[in-house]
């Protein structure tokens, strides 16, 4: 039987982590329909993301997902997708099925190989502790992804 496993990348590429950022940003700036995010800077505009200790504490688990954290979780992973397309050359969809508790999970596909799967729960105190921790944790995804299809490519070609 072939080896199934896919390594992940020994350590994140700081130039990936910040080109991770990058889409982000683009793809949050790309849904300002009204221009409310025009003159902010980078960093204003992914303060969102960051929750310390202290104000992921303060959010209440009970009750339905706030739909801001959702949209956010939502762009975390259409970046991870975009990214993984600039990499590759092969798209990569996104597709979320959230429960009203804040349970669900998160798939991308790239032709018919699943590149990320993974389960969420507690969405309603999605955020990471710092930016820093945010662009690692994006890149992490996107390489094991771009490592996945560039293991199996007939299948992400299909």
């Amino acid at each position: 039987m072939a080896d199934t496993t896919v390594a992940p990348p020994k350590e994140i590429d700081g130039d990936l982590a910040q080109e991770y950022l990058k889409t982000l940003v683009m793809l949050f700036r790309a849904e300002d329909s009204y221009g409310a995010w025009e003159g902010k800077s980078d960093e204003t505009i992914l303060a969102p993301f960051v929750l310390d200790k202290e104000a992921r504490a303060a959010i209440p688990i009970m009750g339905d997902p706030d739909p801001d954290t959702l949209w956010r979780l939502e762009l975390f992973y259409k970046a991870v997708g975009l990214m993984v397309e600039k990499k590759t050359g092969i798209m990569a969809s996104v597709m979320m099925k959230m429960s009203h508790e804040g349970f669900g999970r998160i798939v991308l596909t790239s032709g018919r190989l699943v590149v990320v799967s993974k389960h969420l729960r507690d969405v309603h105190r999605f955020g990471f502790p710092s930016l820093e921790k945010l662009s690692a944790d994006g890149a992490k995804i996107v390489g094991e992804a771009v490592a996945l299809i560039r293991k199996y490519p007939e299948v992400a070609d299909l």
